[in-house]
């Protein structure tokens, strides 16, 4: 459930609103967040684009919106869509678009009795971030009688030096405590969870460390294939796309050592200092492969090459596979591995921590006979946790057999808040925990910055399998292995 306490009054204003982001995720999201009796009179939307529609076509591609991602229709949905939805149509570049929309702004806050409390997102490409910026600058939409904060969606750059392009250009409008980049993946609710999980239960905390953890692995595994994000995707690949934002967010807050107090900058300042800390990979720490034809659910799909709008001797990475290591007190000798893929054989989002096992043992075999204490942290789907450990069963033979402990946020609390509600409920409260900062934003492409440059092999594998075969050096080497999709 997303608390609505402590949101103001205000104005959401989404630049790009009638894209594919605001139909399929923005719009739920919002209307879950704004649209009860604590907050119908509290926020008003405004959606902004070129298309030449008024509030009544806006308001019906609302409606058919709610209706596609489920949301029942409603006196409650009705009266949502007719009273605090809006629609303002931008003129034009070079015909003073941005000053009517500011003229609108007023002309709704006046209408409605809001206070000049204002969240532009921007929910346009990266191509298009910057020059929209400007534009709110320009016509003094980044200064209002209340609160006015923005909204950047990932990806943050292409690179290290787009990155920091990206960052002067929002800085010269926005201060930095305004700016929210937006991470999906740290709004779900396990996300969120790790972060109780390892400082709230001393159990884990304590064993938190070089001495007791052998290896962790993030996965981020995808069935569907490129879908028609090709034009994106063949200037971006699964590393841009994938390891630069979600894994490695994920990475900071498996690695960051407890924060002085609970905070935004407390937190993000100790996730910069694992950032700081990870050596940058080389040759031999990277596996890149790219789907070809396959088999998916008992049908035969299409290689990523042969797909619509992919040149057909495409070089770009639909897998790719890291080995990490951070050199810090906490975690030197660790490795930390990392994979993210298209057409793989089973969706899943996952966190494997894997024990030392005993030292020795007294039991038959050796102590690498032992299977290992392993925590799994399920984002998606079933979010939830398991720990494996090895019992005795009944009878008078000595042998050992492994059990899982077993939790899931569903079972217990039921349905779980999309993490897009979750994120827009702190930008409208002005809590910017999980959002990204700017020298986050660097730190991590310094990580991968080389990689960009001087790009490894492209290995093929088929769709529905694990990915390439070469992937599995990157464990073996350090004598871990990837895990497979939990049961």
């Amino acid at each position: 459930m997303v608390h609505r306490s402590g949101i103001p009054p205000q104005l959401f204003v989404v630049v790009g609103a009638t894209g594919d982001l605001m139909q399929r995720k923005l719009l739920p999201a919002l209307f879950h967040v704004s649209a009860d009796e604590m907050l119908r009179d509290k926020v008003a939307l405004l959606g902004v684009a070129r298309a030449p529609i008024d509030d009544a076509a806006f308001r019906e591609r609302v409606q058919s919106s709610l209706t596609s991602a489920g949301v029942a229709e409603d006196d409650r949905r009705r009266a949502w869509a007719s009273d605090r939805v809006h629609y303002h149509q931008l003129a034009p570049p070079g015909e003073a678009g941005y000053q009517s929309l500011a003229d609108r702004i007023r002309a709704i806050e006046s209408a409605l009795a809001l206070p000049g409390n204002r969240v532009f997102y921007m929910a346009v490409p990266l191509s298009a971030v910057g020059d929209a910026v400007r534009e709110l600058g320009a016509v003094g939409l980044n200064h209002a009688p209340g609160f006015t904060r923005l909204v950047i969606e990932k990806p943050f750059g292409q690179d290290l030096a787009s990155a920091e392009e990206l960052n002067r250009s929002i800085h010269a409008v926005f201060p930095e405590p305004n700016v929210y980049r937006i991470d999906h993946y740290l709004g779900k609710e396990t996300v969120q969870g790790l972060f109780v999980f390892r400082f709230a239960n001393s159990l884990f905390e304590s064993l938190w460390d070089r001495d007791h953890i052998d290896s962790v692995e993030i996965t981020v595994a995808e069935q569907l294939g490129v879908e028609e994000r090709a034009d994106y995707y063949e200037g971006a690949g699964t590393v841009r796309d994938m390891v630069q934002n979600h894994l490695t967010q994920l990475l900071t807050l498996v690695a960051m050592e407890p924060p002085s107090r609970l905070d935004p900058d407390s937190v993000r300042n100790e996730k910069v200092k694992v950032l700081h800390a990870v050596r940058r990979p080389d040759a031999d720490d990277i596996v890149l492969g790219q789907y070809g034809p396959g088999t998916m659910n008992g049908a035969r799909v299409r290689g990523y090459r042969e797909e619509d709008g992919v040149a057909p001797d495409s070089s770009t990475e639909t897998y790719a596979a890291l080995r990490l290591t951070i050199a810090n007190w906490r975690w030197m000798g660790v490795p930390f591995l990392l994979r993210s893929g298209k057409r793989l054989a089973a969706k899943s989002t996952r966190i494997v921590v894997s024990f030392r096992r005993p030292p020795v043992t007294f039991f038959a075999g050796e102590p690498e006979d032992l299977r290992p204490n392993i925590l799994t942290i399920t984002v998606q789907p079933d979010e939830g946790f398991d720990l494996t450990f090895e019992l005795k069963p009944p009878g008078h033979r000595l042998e050992m057999q492994t059990h899982r402990m077993h939790f899931r946020y569903g079972e217990s609390f039921g349905p779980l808040a999309d993490a897009y509600q979750t994120l827009l409920a702190d930008i409208m409260r002005g809590d910017q925990t999980l959002f990204v900062r700017a020298d986050e934003v660097e730190a991590a492409w310094e990580i991968y910055s080389a990689l960009m440059e001087h790009r490894p092999e492209v290995h093929p594998y088929p769709a529905g399998t694990e990915g390439p075969a070469e992937a599995e050096r990157l464990a073996t080497s350090v004598g871990a292995r990837w895990s497979i999709e939990p049961s």
